[in-house]
């Protein structure tokens, strides 16, 4: 490798008058703003298309003679003005935010996240989790939170797919030009990079600062590929989800210590801080050890006061899907910090690891230690909250299920990035301008029935005829790159038809989500997608994990199918999987099929992303289905039932998909009137976006997380920093004392007054127990009655809390009354239990206490 001596960067040469365009395509607001993307578009089609939709570069290649063009074009002066007018405002006017809560915008919300999906040009993601952190940033823009994101630059990015001619993937990595991306680096005032050292093993590791605008909140990438580093730490970030275990561990390491360090250095000092999955947790050990370099503060009282302000969010049904490091790995990068930093034993360090407190932990778990650390815990749908309950039970063992504190805060998508421009016009011509600055408005969506069927189901065919024609290309270039022959090559123009039904399944070809469970059946399903006169077609879509050969089986099992003679023009898969083929895929197929093992989709978002166009959802009654489900917006497959045996539940629910299509959704497609319009396809159309619409989306999303938890969390922080932090050191004695003195809380009698006698429904059954607290008061303690049906198991229970009734007595016996109110008929059951109590308590499971009577 050529040793340079010296660096200097080439910026595009804009004519004067074409300035705003820099500041334009610097920001990507212009991702969700259709105007700015015409205008881009307007400026070289077909380079457009060539830099794959990066301004940045286009700016970069496009001709001189071509901007000093635009230049003098008066049209075009025009349109930028426009869209720069629009930016303008869009960052200067008054957000949800400012009119309904205002804490300023200094001490920010920071959002950790591993990838970031915002446009297919920066492939700095890999799948869903990507694009839900990137749908969460551009809604907190809209809204106007106060928030940063934090990620990493992988030069590499996630791999890019091609095919065999046997169909098994391959993987290509291409290089990122950061300079030739919407991106600037980071620079001190003599306008060098701002670089951030982290302690490694005999070693220093820096890292650099790159930075996005995404409308008003700015993402912060960190990227270890700079001259200081030894050969092996420049790789660090090089590639997502690459190299091995060590690797990952370096990796969390920068984006967890690594991008709060960044973060100060950057004079941002975040008071909240959620972390989109594990992979960020080790962002806790350093907000700790700030606190006890800055503040003077013990671990015990730094990690109560962080607690408080560390949201966590889980996006995995299943322990596999967890980072796990083996203890040796993390002495190795952080014996010397845990002892020298964070001024803790080994034992107290490799308990923050895991949930389980009965046993000493033989490894590091980073979702235990998100969990440890953060007073506020979700799952990304309501069932995820309840498999994530399961999952983690071990960890809250005397806790009842449904209290177990985890809470749920289902997906949305950032509706405007993912429809398609065809369907914005329409919306926005019949819905208005609230339908752009609010699309979780539910009043708005109403408006949805005013729309003439013939122009929603012309608009939503006019996507499709598009989907058709960038398949068939598609198709055509994939030959081609494989070296295909030319029969093979005029085929591709014929494959699909731009009227026939279209189904699309594209995600990541993980073995659980089962791609080829519409193959179980080849001949049935040939007679359904074969039949003349009412036709049938599907498209996929996916990658497999590199690693993964299960699932490079599965996009296998599909390529052979697109080959059989009688399906070649009625199956087609489509190579590397992004968000610009996602696009194509949500805007314009008319079902979304998703057919994953229930429970294990925690929540999934693609089929999302088709309701605002028009699109309509197949799926298992698994993640955000199950609670978006009525037969009046979509059809489900099976009643939520899970198998043990699972070849008998592939082939029920094979044949429940087959069933589903010939019985209902084909006959509903295609009834047509005199005027060949599907008016009941129309009506469930129309349902769906009405219904769905407004729910499930980033807006509401992301409003959820600010009102149930950083709001929550900012001014638990501001209240616990007051007076040098002497509420948090009040707070954090009490957690001791309640810790001591447990052993010594106990029940002493409970007296039942109406034993035997059987009562009517809406007498009261009053209970009287007498407690011992040891050195704790009934001050710190709630005494509670926990009742419900003997035979309900752990569903529907109640608990009353119970009413001290203060006494002269010395001794620290105290007695407390409570009534269950009987509501309903049957046989009911009633136990007594002691909590902890305290005014800044999240929940009173907070403390893992809890005595049972």
């Amino acid at each position: 490798m050529i040793n340079y001596i010296g660096r200097f960067n080439v910026v595009p040469s804009l004519p004067k008058k074409l300035e705003p365009l820099r500041e334009i395509v610097y920001n990507l607001f212009w991702t969700w703003n259709y105007d700015a993307i015409d205008l881009l578009r307007r400026l070289d089609p077909q380079l457009w298309e060539e830099t794959y939709h990066n301004p940045v570069l286009m700016l970069g290649k496009i001709s001189q003679k071509r901007l000093n063009d635009v230049a003098a074009d008066d049209s075009f002066l025009a349109h930028m003005d426009r869209v720069y007018t629009q930016l303008k405002v869009y960052k200067e006017e008054k957000t949800w935010y400012q009119k309904n809560y205002d804490y300023g915008s200094e001490n920010v919300i920071a959002y950790f996240s591993a990838e970031y999906g915002l446009t297919e040009s920066l492939q700095i993601y890999s799948g869903g989790l990507g694009v839900l952190s990137g749908d969460h940033l551009k809604s907190s823009s809209d809204l106007g939170i106060p928030l940063v994101g934090v990620g990493l630059c992988y030069k590499e990015g996630y791999f890019q797919q091609y095919l065999t001619n046997d169909g098994w993937q391959q993987e290509r990595y291409e290089i990122t030009d950061f300079y030739n991306q919407p991106m600037t680096l980071i620079t001190n005032k003599d306008n060098t990079p701002l670089k951030i050292e982290l302690d490694f093993p005999g070693r220093k590791v820096y890292f650099q600062i790159w930075k996005i605008e995404i409308g008003r909140i700015p993402l912060y990438l960190l990227d270890t590929n700079v001259p200081e580093n030894r050969e092996e730490d420049r790789k660090i970030t090089r590639t997502l989800y690459g190299g091995n275990i060590e690797t990952r561990i370096q990796q969390e390491i920068v984006l967890g210590i690594g991008g709060i360090r960044a973060l100060h250095a950057m004079e941002l000092r975040p008071l909240v801080c959620h972390m989109n999955e594990g992979h960020s947790a080790f962002l806790a050990l350093e907000r700790i050890r700030l606190l006890i370099k800055l503040y003077g503060l013990s671990f015990n009282e730094a990690k109560d006061i962080n607690f408080h302000s560390n949201i966590f969010t889980t996006h995995t049904p299943v322990p596999a899907g967890i980072d796990i490091f083996p203890n040796d790995l993390m002495e190795k990068y952080f014996g010397s910090y845990y002892r020298n930093e964070l001024q803790i034993d080994d034992k107290t360090f490799y308990k923050l690891g895991t949930i389980v407190k009965d046993k000493p932990p033989a490894n590091f778990n980073m979702a235990h230690l998100a969990m440890n650390m953060a007073g506020f815990v979700n799952g990304v749908s309501k069932l995820h909250g309840q498999v994530s309950k399961k999952m983690w039970q071990s960890g809250f063992p005397d806790i009842p299920f449904d209290e177990i504190p985890i809470e749920h805060v289902t997906n949305g998508v950032h509706i405007h990035s993912h429809l398609s421009n065809d369907m914005h016009e329409l919306l926005y011509r019949y819905l208005g301008e609230k339908f752009n600055r609010d699309p979780s408005d539910s009043e708005v969506w109403k408006r949805i029935d005013e729309i003439p069927d013939e122009e929603l189901w012309r608009t939503h065919e006019r996507r499709r005829e598009r989907l058709v024609a960038f398949a068939r290309n598609r198709l055509k270039k994939q030959i081609m790159q494989r070296g295909g022959s030319a029969s093979e090559i005029n085929a591709a123009k014929e494959v699909l038809d731009a009227q026939a039904l279209t189904i699309g399944f594209a995600r990541r070809f993980a073995t659980y989500k089962r791609a080829n469970l519409i193959f179980r059946d080849i001949e049935r399903l040939e007679s359904i997608l074969c039949n003349p006169d009412y036709p049938v077609q599907l498209i996929f879509a996916g990658k497999a994990h590199p690693k993964d050969e299960e699932g490079k089986k599965l996009i296998q099992e599909v390529i052979a199918m697109t080959k059989e003679p009688s399906l070649r023009k009625k199956i087609v898969f489509i190579e590397n999987y992004d968000m610009n083929v996602a696009r194509y895929m949500v805007e314009g197929c008319d079902v979304w099929l998703n057919n994953p093992r229930r429970p294990l989709e925690a929540s999934g978002t693609s089929g999302m992303k088709v309701i605002a166009n028009g699109g309509l959802n197949l799926s298992v009654l698994d993640g955000w289905w199950d609670e978006a489900y009525n037969h009046e917006v979509g059809w489900k497959i099976g009643n939520g039932e899970e198998y043990e045996n699972l070849d008998y539940q592939d082939e029920v629910e094979s044949r429940l998909i087959y069933e589903m299509i010939e019985k209902e959704i084909i006959p509903l497609f295609y009834n047509r009137g005199e005027d060949k319009l599907p008016r009941g396809w129309i009506a469930m159309m129309k349902n769906s976006m009405r219904t769905l619409g407004p729910f499930f989306n980033t807006h509401r999303m992301v409003r959820e997380y600010s009102e149930r938890f950083y709001f929550k969390a900012y001014e638990k922080r501001l209240f616990l920093m007051n007076n040098k932090w002497k509420k948090a050191k009040e707070f954090s004695a009490w957690k001791q004392k309640v810790y001591q003195n447990w052993s010594k809380v106990k029940f002493i009698s409970i007296a039942e007054e109406l034993k035997g006698v059987e009562l009517k429904v809406g007498n009261k059954y009053p209970i009287t127990a007498e407690v011992e607290l040891g050195e704790l008061t009934p001050k710190d303690i709630d005494v509670q009655i926990y009742y419900g049906k003997i035979d309900n198991g752990e569903k529907d229970k109640n608990f009353v809390t119970m009413t001290y009734v203060p006494k002269k007595s010395k001794d620290k016996r105290y007695t407390y009354r409570g009534e269950i109110e009987c509501m309903n008929t049957g046989q009911f059951g009633f136990t007594l239990r002691i909590l902890p109590k305290h005014e800044l308590l999240i929940n009173q499971f907070e403390l893992g206490l809890i005595r049972w009577a």
